[in-house]
């Protein structure tokens, strides 16, 4: 069974471009999650014990409750704008995610 692309005439994306630019450069490349540097030793541990405690699962698609209220209060405090965090506050991995 053959699969037909969805995107055939797509072609080179924005990121293909830049990452190769950024490597032309030797520039740190953080547009795809291309980090050439290590974690701190905590993060990981962090993460470790996050998943032992059960959060192995997806993020709900908007993002974690939590976290998008505290942007929202983050944002209100800093620059006085209120936001709806259900309706107008979304969180992804990256810009490819949200667009």
């Amino acid at each position: 069974m053959a699969l037909t692309s969805k995107l055939p005439h797509v072609g080179t994306t924005i990121f293909t471009v830049m990452s190769r630019l950024a490597n032309e450069v030797g520039a740190i490349n953080l547009g795809q999650g291309f980090p050439d540097f290590p974690i701190d030793p905590e993060l990981a541990d962090r993460v470790h014990a996050a998943m032992r405690a059960g959060h192995n699962q997806y993020a709900p698609m908007p993002g974690l409750p939590a976290l998008r209220e505290a942007i929202t209060a983050k944002v209100q405090r800093l620059y006085g704008f209120q936001y709806d965090t259900d309706a107008e506050v979304t969180v992804t991995a990256g810009g490819t995610q949200a667009i």
